[in-house]
């Protein structure tokens, strides 16, 4: 059964119920695969995220960060070979570029690892997610790119919706035609576990233009 955290960004640890989850789910921790948002800038990234993981007492053996400093190959590799997969926050596109460029969405799908994402992460996970300078992205025009699709909706993650709903609304009216949105500011989780969805924090269903607040299941 496969396991899919779409994760906001988490103003210091995760709360202990979602941390508790993740501990059932995460029993495999030989590996921790990090995919970088940054993949040129030759720097190490993914403390914040790691330090959530250790903060939940989630403790691996290794630890790998997939960048341009590691050979394609490799890449595949760690990816074939981990217990976790984490996606990282930062830039969406860069990361939508890299995943391309190193062919490792594939790998993904078919990986049995618990895969997790944090904001940019989060949406790159998904099937398709709107990039638009209304939500911070740097582009002058808005389009609709494919992201890894391990499940078939859009995540619009880690943004201000509550001072901002009626321009989410707007903005993503047209891609709730064509398949859900699941919304989400800080500190919220959506978890993907077989066909069942659970909810954590103030998440948000966007579905042919209409919206509504999601009850909490953790």
């Amino acid at each position: 059964m496969k396991t899919h955290y779409y994760l906001g960004w988490f103003s210091n640890f995760f709360p202990e119920n979602l941390g508790r989850v993740l501990q059932e789910d995460i029993a495999d921790r030989k590996s921790l695969a990090m995919i970088s948002s940054n993949p040129s800038i030759h720097e190490d990234d993914g403390a914040t995220e790691r330090s959530w993981l250790d903060q939940a007492d989630i403790m691996f053996d290794e630890y790998h960060l997939i960048n341009y400093r590691v050979q394609k190959e490799d890449a595949q590799t760690i990816i074939q070979n981990a217990s976790v997969i984490f996606l990282l926050g930062g830039n969406i596109l860069n990361q939508n570029r890299f995943l391309t460029d190193y062919e490792l969405s594939d790998s993904i799908k078919k990986s049995n690892a618990v895969v997790m994402g944090a904001s940019a992460g989060a949406i790159n996970m998904s099937a398709k997610w709107l990039c638009s300078k209304n939500f911070g992205d740097e582009v002058e025009m808005s389009s609709v790119y494919d992201g890894i699709g391990l499940d078939n909706f859009s995540v619009l993650s880690h943004f201000d919706l509550e001072n901002n709903m009626a321009l989410v609304q707007s903005e993503l009216s047209p891609l709730s035609e064509e398949m859900n949105i699941y919304a989400s500011n800080k500190d919220c989780a959506l978890r993907i576990k077989g066909d069942k969805i659970d909810i954590f924090g103030n998440v948000y269903l966007i579905s042919h233009s209409e919206i509504q607040k999601l009850d909490e299941t953790f």
